[in-house]
């Protein structure tokens, strides 16, 4: 499908291009044009009408909006244009890396309802199991499969809406509108790179409408993009230390790289399409194919203290591997493993890091093909590759129309696929010893959701100064989560991991092991006993009753009731209202309930990480496990099956209108209950390990805790969202204006179990994320020339770095410029350059920059990158 989708646009491209059948003509830059009134879909299902009207706030976002920018991204993107939405670069995050998780309304990606052309789009297969709080163990969708190109506008609803569209609608809604032209269309070129001189972004975007017969369009888009890491890292201590100690075999400048990822061959193809077929009707679908390869950073495996790798007492004496411990040979400094004798299963001579007789033992071990340690393999410590290959598919059809009695109908039928394959690379399987690959395949996560809709609508004359309009529908949902078997090599328990019992001199039991790690270091491999499907089907029935009771009045009701197969029923209702005080002044609010249904993957995952603890005031890796909720080990400590996520909230604002300028504030409330997070960080005893591995969680037998999601503790989030535009004449060629929009988020945990939520994950979910964000655009449109300026304010937030609050990082507020501006070579043929963050602002720095080697930290609300340019050649058509 990927050849069929890329090969048609390329062709349509192509072939409009050499035909010159369509003209661009020159845009109306006059001021009249900038004023026509946005019109918005979505958050109700009365006609369409325009955003000043709507009882829910809803911002709309041009395509052109997203396309005058420079990143590729559609995270960084949107993070630009609406204050409210906050994405990092996750440089070194696990899965999150792959699909970077995204806040709106300081809440997490999945309290956030993603829609496209109206339907509900698929969520990403990838979980944030380290989420830097407010994240942690989210499943939202992955909107970087969408090129800005393909993009007609984004509506965003600042609203829950669960009662009107179901499941995950608690921050809001966004809507992604594809182009639905049929005619014309452009191609467009750009290079960028940071003033660093790293982060190189090569990206190639074409979009074509076509008519199909009289009445119907087709419309292509397709982009390819690529994008090589950036590093903005020092020397970790560590590492330093062992360079001026002679260790030449450290990776230099850096053992360990923070930046953001590399991305390749990151493809995206979209088809959008309509056709009437008479009597006021249609027959539309829509689809995607999108893949793309992204590589990040993992930590330093130091080669004198990693434990289960090079030493188990924190860099004392190295463990020593044989290979074959049942020939009767001690390999130097390892265990023995000959019965009847007083020494059996002890290390008689270990090898003790730094003495005088080290380099004998150690050319002893080389020496010998049975005995073996990974500085031969790694003497200088190794730092992993991880990475995922993602895929994703999806496709809508659907007939909609309205009948002679005024009965609208929408009938569609839509899935969506998103598979991650996982891998890990320059890492090893400490218990295979010299037998260990370095490359590993780690297995794949598939999320698959099909989605049947039936939607009508009739208006009904009951008195009211306008129509009462009754909306009913159904829906039927299934969604399945699907893990899948990695190379047995990444998961599989080698000979320096077993355990043996032996006899000693005494005649005593003696069992023993070498105690190496086990699966792939950093991210173990999925092995069949954690594989498996897992799927849920859900019903859902509304009513959604909307009129204008006077001519000043509009009032709005919705109810909606979902039944899930594998936790019940649940009801929401949502009532909004807007008043018109005279023709320049609205006011508008909302009461509404909602709630987030648990997501297969979050009650069935099985997943270990590599994390920081601080043990004796030392970070140290640790493997994490996080096990299912329902596993009898995870009983044991309380776990119970996952119920849905409830939400209560309230909005209520003003829209004014000042001469050509108009202003929204909007004030919003949301408490949020039963949160899903994962549960505190459990030590495990030996026995917890015996029956973790007993239950088929293999690599259990390495593991120093576990987590398990809960539903457990509950926030109220609220906040102040302003919006403001003012058109501008400053000259009488083209036309000015200046746009602002801010917001003020403030989240507090109100109710949670000690047992769950410490000190430090508390202060994660409340401060983690600036409070305050705004930014203010100014953009000039000539006939010949563009130009456009805009300031980004963040303020302050908190950082927990490599997640440990021993390790705080307050970061600083600061602002950030962005600029671009194009001229028009020719009709249709427009150069533009442009650069983000112009004046290089940098994030504050790291006071822990030696822990683990990051110069910033992780979570700075712009990115680690500093100032970044670029530039864009665009022929439109």
């Amino acid at each position: 499908m990927k050849r069929l989708l890329l090969g048609t646009s390329c062709v349509a491209v192509a072939s409009t291009l050499s035909s010159g059948a369509f003209a661009q003509e020159t845009p109306d830059t006059s001021a009249d044009s900038m004023a026509i009134e946005e019109v918005v879909v979505t958050g109700s299902r009365r006609a369409a009408r325009s955003a000043a009207d709507t009882p829910a706030p809803v911002d709309v976002i041009s395509g052109d909006d997203f396309a005058n920018q420079g990143s590729g991204d559609m995270g960084d993107l949107l993070r630009t244009v609406v204050p409210s939405y906050n994405v990092n670069s996750q440089p070194i995050n696990d899965a999150a890396t792959l699909v970077r998780p995204a806040n709106l309304r300081g809440l997490a990606p999945d309290q956030t309802l993603v829609l496209l052309n109206g339907k509900r789009r698929h969520r990403a297969a990838v979980i944030s199991f380290l989420g830097s709080g407010v994240s942690d163990g989210a499943q939202g969708p992955d909107i970087g499969v969408i090129p800005a190109i393909a993009l007609k506008r984004v509506e965003v609803l600042r609203d829950g809406a669960a009662a009107q569209y179901g499941s995950d609608a608690i921050a809001g809604v966004m809507n992604f509108v594809l182009r639905d032209d049929s005619e014309g269309g452009s191609v467009s070129a750009k290079y960028g790179s940071t003033y660093e001189g790293d982060g190189d972004q090569l990206q190639f975007s074409a979009n074509v409408g076509l008519p199909v017969t009289d009445s119907g369009f087709v419309n292509f888009s397709a982009e390819w993009r690529q994008a090589d890491p950036t590093s903005r890292s020092v020397q970790r201590a560590d590492a330093q230390a062992l360079i001026d100690a002679g260790n030449s075999d450290v990776r230099e400048p850096y053992a360990q790289v923070w930046g953001t990822p590399e991305v390749n061959n990151d493809w995206k193809a979209f088809v959008n399409f309509g056709i009437e077929t008479g009597n006021n009707s249609e027959i539309y679908a829509f689809g995607n194919y999108a893949e793309r390869e992204v590589i990040g950073g993992f930590y330093y495996r130091n080669p004198d203290t990693r434990s289960g790798v090079n030493s188990n007492d924190g860099g004392v004496t190295r463990i020593v591997g044989d290979m074959t411990p049942d020939d009767g040979i001690t390999c130097p400094g390892g265990i023995n493993f000959n019965e009847g004798e007083a020494t059996t299963g002890q290390v008689v001579n270990p090898v003790v890091i730094g003495s005088a007789g080290e380099a004998a033992q150690l050319a002893a071990i080389n020496a010998d093909p049975n005995c073996f340690i990974f500085n031969e393999m790694f003497p200088g410590g190794f730092t992993p590759n991880f990475g995922g290959r993602l895929n994703d598919i999806a496709g809508a059809v659907g007939f909609r129309g309205e009948m002679d009695s005024g009965l609208t109908y929408d009938i569609s039928m839509h899935a969506g696929r998103n598979q991650a394959d996982f891998f890990i690379d320059n890492t090893v399987n400490p218990s295979l010893g010299s037998a260990t690959p370095t490359l590993f395949d780690l297995g794949s996560y598939v999320q698959l959701e099909k989605n049947f809709n039936a939607d009508f609508s009739y208006p009904v004359e009951v008195g009211f100064y306008s129509p009462l309009n009754v909306a009913v529908g159904f829906e039927w949902r299934e969604e399945q989560f699907e893990a899948r078997t990695g190379q047995p090599e990444s998961f599989e328990v080698g000979v320096l991991a077993q355990s043996f019992n032996l006899t000693n001199a005494d005649g005593d039991n003696v069992s023993v092991t070498q105690g190496f790690g086990i699966g792939s270091n950093g991210f173990s491999g999925f092995s069949p006993q954690v594989a498996g499907t897992w799927d849920r089907s859900n019903i859902a029935g509304y009513i959604d009753l909307e009129a204008d009771i006077t001519e000043n009045w509009i009032l709005g009701a919705a109810l909606r009731w979902e039944d899930f197969s594998d936790f019940g029923s649940t009801t929401n209702f949502k009532v909004t209202s807007l008043y018109k005080l005279g023709d320049a002044f609205r006011l508008r609010g909302s009461v509404s309930t909602g709630f987030r249904a648990p997501t297969p993957g979050q009650q069935q995952v099985v997943n270990v990480s590599t994390v920081f603890e601080t043990v004796n005031g030392r970070l140290q890796l640790a493997q994490r496990g996080t096990i299912p909720p329902t596993n009898p080990v995870a009983a044991e400590f309380g776990a119970d099956p996952l119920g849905p996520e409830k939400a209560d909230s309230f909005t209520l604002g003003f829209v004014a209108d000042v001469g050509d300028a108009s202003l929204t504030v909007d004030y919003f409330n949301i408490k949020l209950s039963e949160r899903i997070t994962q549960s505190a960080t459990i030590t495990l005893s030996q026995a917890d390990r015996d029956a973790l591995v007993a239950s088929g969680i293999a690599f259990a037998a390495d593991l120093q805790a576990f987590r398990f999601f809960v539903n457990d503790f509950d926030t109220r989030s609220q906040g102040i969202d302003v919006v403001a535009t003012l058109p501008l004449n400053f000259t009488d060629d083209g036309a000015t204006a200046l746009s602002f929009a801010g917001n003020y988020t403030k989240t507090e945990v109100i109710d949670f179990n000690p047992a769950t939520l410490d000190a430090c994950r508390i202060q994660r979910l409340e401060d983690s994320l600036p409070a305050y964000r705004f930014s203010s655009t100014l953009t000039h449109n000539a006939s010949k020339w563009r130009f456009l300026a805009r300031a980004n304010y963040h303020g302050k937030y908190f950082s927990a770095h490599a997640d440990s609050c021993d390790l705080p990082i307050d970061g600083e507020a600061d602002v950030t410029l962005d600029a671009e501006i194009g001229y028009n070579v020719m009709e249709g043929f427009e150069i533009s350059i442009g650069a983000e963050n112009v004046f290089d602002n940098s994030p504050t720095l790291n006071p822990w920059s030696g822990e683990v080697g990051s110069k910033y930290s992780e979570h700075a609300p712009f990115g680690v990158n500093g100032g970044a340019y670029y530039v864009r050649a665009r022929y439109q058509f």
